[in-house]
């Protein structure tokens, strides 16, 4: 063994082995994990109802792309790449805002209709063997669903059923489950973006398990009593972890909250869902509302989340206090990210060089790490072959 590197440890049948720390940190890993993960899955770019008119846009970062998604003068929704066609200069540098009637080059003003189509360039007229038809913006993939527009920069996108809609039937065993909640109905009622000092994955692997809930969410288990119960509260993630007998509400300290949505069932009623959409997508389900994160990964050890709470309309119209039902998740927010960046802050040291251990009740993790393997080294034949890469 090498001086100042720690020996390998034989796992018991109860441990499995994590990913290696520096698939955490390394920046060529991230790189492709943007190229092979994030521009090869559905992403879920924007909510609809932040773009209600035409010409309001927004742009995102999807993998080493910007995005410009904009609404046209049909009302329909359209992404391109954010990029002009003749000198690749980017067209929209603010991260959302208004168009009149066309997207226009600051360059050298090459115009675009909103539905991406070139319509204007000078002089263009002065060369007539230029088919203009074939120098619109380069169109995406997308699609809406649950309220938000999805975007996939693939050739051929893989099958939004499969992948997205799959996600949500693998968590609730039926799909259509999730329709009671009628999210692409539902109104925001707030909004907070985190900044958040870890790597992707982390976050998704945390969000994934309650193994930690009773260490660091005292405000949460106190709504979600089984969410206490060590190894047991894995199954209540999954299966609608039931509200605490004394508790009103999904709130920070059980009170009522808003009530109850009128299309959610008394099957789903005082129950917690959670279900995560690979590669950046969590939604929660609780009876009067609906919490929704987006990931933006910006760096192997940067990614910026965007967290929605979305009520009914008239309980967002009517005023309606919403800070204590706010407070709850913002608060699991907090004490989550924290743990991701402490997490991340020991990714390079030589004790994590081999990565760390996943209990029974974070098994499931492993599939997680098992798909993410696949993208980047779908040729990879030898079984944990990179989990042995040292960097």
């Amino acid at each position: 063994m090498e001086t100042g590197t720690q020996p390998r440890t034989q796992l018991s049948e109860s441990l499995m082995p994590t990913l290696p720390g520096h698939h955490y940190a390394d920046p060529e890993i991230f790189a492709s994990e943007q190229a092979r993960i994030f521009e090869k899955y559905w992403f879920a770019a924007v909510r609809t109802a932040d773009l209600p008119a035409a010409g309001n846009f927004r742009t995102v970062q999807v993998g080493r792309e910007s995005v410009l998604v904009v609404r046209d003068r049909k009302g329909n929704l359209g992404a391109f790449l954010n990029v002009c066609r003749h000198r690749g200069a980017q067209l929209c540098a603010e991260p959302t805002g208004s168009l009149r009637n066309a997207v226009r080059c600051p360059y050298h003003a090459w115009t675009y209709g909103l539905d991406g189509k070139l319509i204007a360039a000078p002089n263009l007229e002065t060369m007539p063997d230029v088919d203009r038809s074939a120098y619109g913006l380069n169109k995406v993939a997308l699609r809406e669903w649950l309220g938000v527009a999805w975007v996939c920069l693939a050739d051929e996108p893989p099958s939004f059923s499969e992948t997205v809609i799959g996600a949500v039937t693998a968590r609730l065993g039926d799909a259509e489950i999730i329709d009671a909640w009628q999210i692409d109905k539902l109104e925001l009622g707030k909004r907070i973006t985190y900044e958040v000092k870890a790597n992707w994955k982390l976050i998704i692997e945390n969000f994934m398990e309650c193994y930690h809930c009773a260490t660091i969410h005292p405000e949460l288990t106190e709504v979600l009593p089984e969410f206490a119960d060590g190894f047991a509260a894995q199954y209540f993630v999954g299966h609608g972890a039931a509200f605490g007998e004394d508790v009103q509400g999904f709130t920070v300290d059980g009170g009522a909250g808003a009530p109850k949505l009128e299309t959610v069932t008394d099957e789903h009623d005082r129950r917690y869902y959670a279900i995560t959409v690979n590669p950046q997508v969590f939604i929660n389900l609780v009876p009067d509302h609906v919490i929704l994160h987006r990931m933006y990964p910006v760096a192997a050890d940067r990614t910026i989340v965007e967290c929605d709470w979305l009520y009914a309309p008239e309980v967002v119209a009517s005023g309606q206090d919403l800070t204590k039902s706010v407070e709850l998740f913002h608060r699991v927010n907090q004490q989550d990210f924290d743990a991701c960046e402490r997490c991340q802050r020991a990714t390079l040291s030589r004790s994590y060089r081999d990565g760390g251990v996943l209990v029974p009740s974070e098994h499931h993790i492993g599939a997680f790490h098992e798909w993410v393997r696949t993208q980047l080294w779908p040729d990879e034949l030898t079984e944990g072959a990179q989990f042995d890469t040292v960097m």
